[in-house]
C-alpha cells in the first residue's frame, strides 16, 4: 500500500519547515503505511464549517485533548465550536475537552500553556505577538495522527506533543534550553465564552505536587461541574495561585497566606496557576486526568490510567485502538480515498463519548451522582444528527458499542427529573438543543438490527415516555388534534413531521416486540404527517391551533423558531422517511415526484438568503447538504423508479461536499453525521428510514469495501470499471444473484456475502 496523502504531507512539511533543529525525542513515529490509522487526516474540517478539532482522543473517548486557538464570546463564536480554527495564527492553550463538529458548543475545560521565559497571565490578542500568554504557530510544524497532535509554538519555541487515554491526557512538553519552564493552568476561559460563565472553581495543590480542582459553568448544560487531576514528572520549583477576580460584592476572609505564592489552595471565579520549573534538561511530562462526579474520582481515575510515564508507549497504546477500532472496515481506493474514507471514519467514532469515572459513578441529568452495573456509561449525544446515519452504522459494526450506549440512554432516562430519554445531552446533563425524540429511532433501530444486553422492555418504556410527554415540544396538543400548533410552539411544520417518524420508529420496535396495542397506537401517529401537507402549495405548512395554515407563507423563508427547524419549506416537505409511497402519491405521483426533486436541486439559490441561519449550508439549489433534513433526499428517486437520478445527485453531492482539505467538510460534521453519510454512501447504500430495516442503493465511490459486522459476518461491496467515466449503476448482483430493484434489506447485509456493482458510462437505456 503506498504511503498515505496525511504521512507524504507530513513528511514534506518537515523537509519544508526545517523541524530537524528540534529535539530529537519531540519527533512522533507516523502510523505503519497501509493501516487505516495512516490514512486519516484530523485536519479535515477544522478550517470551515466541519468544527472538528485536531487534537489527541482515543474511540469514544471522555478526554479531548486538542489545541485551541480562540475562545471567544459566544455570540461570535460559530466559527470555534471546536475551538480550533485552521487560519488562526495563534494558539492560546490546550485543553482537554471538545466537542466533534457540533453546531453550537461548549466545554474547553483545563485549559494549559506551556510557557519559556516570561509569563503573561492573559491570552492576549491574536493580532498583537507577545502580548499575552498565547504563541505564535506554524501549520508545518503540526503532527495529526490518530491519538497524537504536535505543534511547536514558535514565541517560546517549546515543541508540545499530546496523547490520550480514555480518561487522562497526556502531555510532553520539551522546552528551550537555558530558558526558565512554566505551566500554566487558566481555568477562567471557555468555548463559547461570556463574562461570568464559571459559576465557581476551586484549585489545589497536594503536598506531593499534584494539583486538582474543579469548576461549575453557566453553559449549554448549566451547572455541570468538571473535575481534574494533574502530575507532573518534574517537581515544581514553586507555585503561584491567583484568584483574578476583581469586581466581589462580599469577599468573606481570607484563609492562609498573604500572596499568591503562599497559596496551596484558591477557590473563586477566575482563577489561574502557575506552576514553575526551572531551567530543564529534559522535556517536561503531565497528566491530566478529569471526572464529570468529583475532584476524588478524578484523582482515583488519575491513579487507574495515569501509571508511569512512559508518553511513546501511551502514543502507541492509542495508536493501537485506532487502528483495532478503524479496522472493522478494510477499503481497497486510491491514497485520496483512503484518506478521505478512513477520515470519515474516524469522525464517526469520536462520540457519544465515556462519561463515567473508573468506578462506575456518572451524573445523570438529575445532577446526582449514579454508578453503572454492567456496562458503560456515555454521553454527548446530538440525537436530532445522529440517528440518520451515524448510530445505524455503529449498530451494525460495533453492536457491542451500541448496547452500552442503549443502556446509557436507559439510564438517563430513568434518572431524569422528567422522565425523558436524552435530546442533546453531554457530560450526562440535557442541553433540550434541536427537537423531536429521536433517541427513539437510535434504539429501536439498533433493535431491529439485532443489538441486545440491554432491557428492551425497560427501553420501550423509556420510548414511550418520551412521546408522551405532554410539556415537551407541545406534545400535548400533538396527541389531541395531531400536529404542533404554531401559535403555541415554534417550528411547528417540523415538530409534527419529525415527531410523525419517531412515532413510526417507536411501533416498529413495540410490534417486533409482540406489543401490539402499543405498535397500533404509533402507527396511527404516524400518518400525522398528512396533517402539515398543503396540496394548495404542495408544501409542508404549520398550522395555527384554528387549523388553518400559517400565513404570511414563503417557501423560501428560514429563521430560527419560524415555522421549520435549520429550514425552509423547500428543504423540510421531503421529511416522511416512514411513508415515502405516500409523499409521493400527494405530490402527484412518480413523475412529478422527481421533477420536485430536480427542482429542489437545480433551483438557482442565492446564499444569502440564509445568511442569518448559520447551521444551513453546503446548498446545491435549495439542497443544503451542509444539514441534517436533506441527507436522505437524494435517494428518493430510487422509491420513484429514477434510480439513475440518485447516482447523479449522489456523484454531484460528493464531488462538492467532501474534500481532503481543512474546509473539506461543507456542514458541521454533526457528532459523525456528515462523515456516516458519506461512508454508507461510498459504499452504494443508504438507511433513508432507520428501523425500516432497509437501505436504498445509490452508486459506489470505492472499488472494495468490506465491513466486518459485529456479529462476524463480513459484508463485502466491490465495483467494475468505477471510474469518473462510469458513474452509472450497469448491473447489480447480491452473491451472484440479480438485484431488480435498488433495495437492500438490512438482514441480507447482515448475513454477509458480497454487493457487486459493474459501472457503466450512460444511464440504463
Amino acid at each position: 500500500m503506498s504511503l498515505s496523502i496525511l504521512a507524504r504531507s507530513l513528511l514534506a512539511a518537515t523537509l519544508l519547515s526545517g523541524t530537524a533543529s528540534l529535539p530529537v525525542h519531540a519527533q512522533t513515529t507516523p502510523p505503519p503505511q497501509g493501516s487505516p490509522a495512516s490514512a486519516v487526516d484530523p485536519r479535515i474540517g477544522t478550517g470551515g464549517a466541519g468544527h472538528t478539532y485536531p487534537g489527541a482522543t482515543v474511540p469514544f473517548g471522555m478526554i479531548q485533548l486538542s489545541p485551541d486557538t480562540a475562545m471567544t464570546d459566544f455570540h461570535h463564536a460559530y466559527a470555534w465550536a471546536a475551538g480550533y480554527q485552521y487560519d488562526d495564527p495563534t494558539i492560546m492553550g490546550f485543553s482537554h475537552t471538545h466537542f466533534s463538529g457540533a453546531g453550537h458548543s461548549d466545554l474547553g475545560d483545563v485549559l494549559v500553556m506551556p510557557i519559556a521565559g516570561d509569563v503573561r497571565l492573559e491570552p492576549g490578542d491574536a493580532a498583537v505577538p507577545e502580548s499575552g500568554y498565547r504563541s505564535r504557530f506554524r501549520h508545518t510544524t503540526e503532527v495529526e495522527t490518530p491519538g497524537y497532535y504536535a505543534v511547536t509554538l514558535d514565541d517560546y519555541k517549546i515543541r508540545a506533543e499530546l496523547s490520550a487515554s480514555r480518561r487522562v491526557g497526556w502531555h510532553r512538553y520539551t522546552f528551550p534550553k537555558g530558558k526558565p519552564a512554566h505551566l500554566l493552568l487558566d481555568l477562567r476561559p471557555s468555548i463559547y465564552d461570556y463574562p461570568g460563565k464559571v459559576l465557581w472553581a476551586r484549585l489545589h495543590v497536594a503536598a506531593d505536587g499534584m494539583v486538582s480542582g474543579c469548576r461549575t459553568t453557566r453553559g449549554w448544560a448549566p451547572g455541570r461541574t468538571l473535575c481534574f487531576a494533574m502530575r507532573f514528572s518534574k517537581p515544581m520549583t514553586e507555585r503561584t495561585l491567583y484568584n483574578r477576580e476583581t469586581k466581589v460584592a462580599y469577599r468573606g476572609f481570607g484563609g492562609p497566606g498573604n500572596h499568591p505564592v503562599d497559596h496551596e489552595a484558591q477557590n473563586g471565579r477566575e482563577l489561574e496557576g502557575v506552576f514553575d520549573f526551572g531551567r530543564l534538561k529534559e522535556p517536561l511530562l503531565v497528566k491530566t486526568s478529569i471526572s464529570p462526579v468529583s475532584e476524588e474520582n478524578a484523582v482515583a481515575n488519575l491513579d487507574s490510567e495515569g501509571q508511569g510515564w512512559d508518553f511513546d508507549a501511551q502514543q502507541n497504546t492509542a495508536l493501537g485502538a485506532w487502528n483495532k477500532a478503524l479496522s472493522v472496515i478494510d477499503m481497497q481506493g486510491t491514497p485520496d480515498q483512503r484518506t478521505q474514507f478512513y477520515t470519515a471514519l474516524y469522525h464517526v467514532m469520536l462520540a457519544p463519548t465515556l462519561s463515567m469515572d473508573a468506578n462506575g459513578d456518572f451524573t445523570g441529568p438529575d445532577y446526582q451522582r449514579h454508578r453503572a452495573d454492567g456496562f458503560e456509561f456515555y454521553s454527548t449525544w446530538s440525537m436530532w444528527d445522529v440517528y440518520r446515519a451515524q448510530q445505524p452504522l455503529l449498530a451494525i459494526l460495533r453492536p457491542d458499542m451500541s448496547s452500552h450506549f442503549i443502556r446509557s440512554l436507559i439510564a438517563s432516562q430513568q434518572t431524569s427529573p422528567f422522565g425523558l430519554l436524552p435530546v442533546w445531552a453531554y457530560q450526562g446533563l440535557e442541553t433540550w438543543c434541536m427537537i423531536g425524540y429521536h433517541a427513539v429511532p437510535v434504539i429501536a433501530d439498533a433493535y431491529l438490527a439485532g443489538v441486545r444486553g440491554f432491557d428492551a422492555d425497560a427501553a420501550l418504556k423509556g420510548m414511550i415516555r418520551s412521546a408522551t410527554y405532554g410539556p415537551y415540544g407541545d406534545l400535548t396538543d400533538y396527541m389531541k388534534i395531531g400536529y404542533v400548533p404554531i401559535d403555541k410552539e415554534p417550528e411547528g411544520a417540523s415538530k409534527t413531521l419529525e415527531y410523525a417518524y419517531d412515532d413510526w420508529a417507536l411501533a416498529r420496535m413495540a410490534r417486533a416486540m409482540g406489543k401490539t396495542d402499543v405498535a397500533r397506537t404509533f402507527e396511527k401517529r404516524s400518518d400525522n404527517w398528512r396533517k402539515v401537507w398543503d396540496p394548495e402549495t404542495r408544501f409542508m405548512r404549520a398550522r395555527t391551533s384554528s387549523g388553518a395554515f400559517h400565513t404570511p407563507f414563503t417557501p423560501a423563508a428560514a429563521a430560527y423558531g419560524s415555522d421549520y427547524t435549520e429550514g425552509n419549506a423547500w428543504q423540510y416537505s421531503w421529511y416522511v422517511p416512514q411513508n415515502i409511497p405516500g409523499l409521493i402519491k400527494v405530490l402527484g405521483g412518480r413523475e412529478k415526484f422527481t421533477a420536485r426533486i430536480d427542482e429542489l436541486f437545480d433551483t438557482k439559490v442565492d446564499p444569502a438568503i440564509f445568511k442569518n441561519v448559520e447551521d444551513i449550508s453546503g446548498l446545491i439549489g435549495w439542497y443544503a447538504h451542509g444539514n441534517e433534513p436533506d441527507h436522505h433526499v437524494a435517494y428518493l428517486y430510487d422509491y420513484a423508479g429514477a434510480p439513475w437520478k440518485t447516482q447523479q445527485r449522489l456523484t454531484q453531492i460528493m464531488q462538492t461536499q467532501y474534500a481532503l482539505r481543512p474546509d473539506g467538510l461543507a456542514g458541521n460534521d454533526d457528532l459523525g453525521q456528515m462523515s456516516a453519510w458519506y461512508l454508507f454512501t461510498a459504499m452504494g447504500f443508504y438507511p433513508v428510514a432507520p428501523a425500516s430495516q432497509e437501505y436504498a442503493i445509490g452508486r459506489p465511490f470505492v472499488s472494495r469495501a468490506t465491513m466486518h459486522l459485529g456479529n462476524g459476518h463480513d459484508f463485502t461491496v466491490t465495483a467494475d470499471n468505477l471510474d469518473d467515466a462510469h458513474p452509472y449503476v450497469g448491473k447489480m448482483t447480491l452473491n451472484g444473484q440479480p438485484l431488480s430493484t435498488p433495495f437492500l434489506h438490512q438482514q441480507d447485509v447482515l448475513a454477509g456475502g458480497e454487493l457487486h456493482f459493474v459501472m457503466q458510462a450512460q444511464p440504463p437505456a
